[in-house]
């Protein structure tokens, strides 16, 4: 039986979600039904893992790149088409909002029969000029037409898009985002040794972050955050993993605050369960999302959530049960969500306990490769 030939593009394989869901989706198809390649903007730390581990199936295009580039944008769209028709693919699937648009035209143009793209996230939102915001929508809603299908990492992203009249019904597909559920365990050792490791004592309480420094994930409002706690609590600590375009904004802020015995920055790390174990709460200030890992992660850890109220998080945080959800930049709620499970531990454990029991086997990441299998069956059939 032929293989089917399916070639996912992605802008930059930086570490995040999108990026690591979408290599361990192309490291474990099923080699015997299916023929994978990677096209993907230059750069980014997942980088040298998708080269050692796809070896010559990984393509860079240094002009695919996440800025708006006219000239740019159009060579990388050729250089897509090039590649497409070349390694004759029978299947598109694109990730991120630049590739999802010139991924999803280059197949067009070079005759591929069926083409899916994943909305890890949207790329217009409600903080963006009001003109800026609907030329994204009108982008996609263009582009929806050229799509056989449409899969969304939640439920809530699909009644977003639909809202914004961004395809039809009958084009979304939910398949949630996953997480290695059996692999995630707590191990009070292990939370023992890695706030030892981190110079964070048993009494600290620790609250923290794990996100990309960039507006999306809107660290400031974090470092606002911290502020209000420690006012409140001076055994709070707290932590904030990634790195990204907003660093130096946030040592800035850290600095002029004078939080720089409270706040801990770890840049980049990929030992992010073991980093969850050492939390107390887990916040995400968020201002849009799709649904995060990191969500699932700390779930499976029974760490409570206070998080921004936008698109995936409604879906897995059901306010006051499991976490607490709270408006976009309203650093007055969330800190005080946050000293409130300070001060009521037993709430908090028990929403840690509600939390491990909310995530089903829909949420893990073998499942999720199961179900991106099946669409690829049932397309190219």
């Amino acid at each position: 039986m032929k293989k089917i030939k399916i070639a996912h593009i992605i802008t930059k394989l930086e570490l995040g979600g999108a990026q690591q869901n979408t290599l361990y989706t192309l490291k474990h198809l099923n080699r015997e039904k299916f023929e994978t390649i990677l096209i993907s903007g230059k750069g980014g730390i997942l980088a040298q893992e998708a080269f050692l581990s796809l070896t010559n199936r990984l393509f860079f295009i240094g002009e695919l790149v996440r800025k708006i580039n006219p000239i740019f944008d159009f060579i990388a769209l050729i250089k897509i088409w090039h590649l497409l028709k070349k390694q004759k693919v029978n299947l598109v699937h694109t990730h991120s909002s630049k590739a999802g648009i010139l991924g999803r035209w280059a197949a067009k143009l070079a005759g591929v029969p069926y083409i899916v793209h994943t909305y890890h996230g949207f790329g217009f939102n409600d903080y963006q000029k009001w003109l800026v915001r609907w030329l994204f929508i009108g982008i996609e809603r263009i582009t929806a037409y050229i799509s056989t299908k449409l899969v969304v990492v939640s439920g809530e992203n699909a009644k977003k898009a639909m809202a914004n009249k961004i395809g039809e019904k009958n084009q979304y597909v939910v398949i949630h985002s996953g997480i290695k559920i059996r692999e995630v365990s707590f191990n009070p050792i292990i939370k023992k040794e890695k706030r030892k490791e981190l110079g964070f004592s048993d009494e600290d309480f620790v609250v923290g972050m794990i996100a990309c420094f960039k507006p999306q994930k809107d660290p400031i409002s974090f470092v606002l955050l911290a502020n209000k706690v420690s006012a409140c609590l001076p055994q709070a600590k707290f932590l904030l993993v990634g790195d990204g375009l907003l660093r130096p904004s946030v040592e800035k802020l850290i600095s002029k605050l004078n939080l720089q015995e409270k706040i801990k920055l770890l840049g980049w790390r990929r030992d992010i369960p073991l980093l969850l174990q050492t939390f107390d709460i887990m916040i995400l200030t968020s201002l849009w999302e799709g649904l995060p890992r990191v969500f699932l992660e700390a779930m499976v850890l029974g760490v409570p959530i206070v998080a921004t109220r936008v698109d995936g998080a409604r879906e897995v945080i059901k306010n006051g049960i499991n976490g607490f959800l709270v408006s976009p930049k309203d650093i007055e709620s969330m800190a005080q969500k946050v000293v409130y499970l300070f001060k009521n531990e037993e709430e908090r454990k028990q929403m840690g306990i509600c939390a491990k029991e909310m995530i089903s086997s829909s949420f893990d990441i073998d499942q999720m490769v199961k179900e991106i299998e099946e669409l690829y069956k049932q397309l190219v059939s």
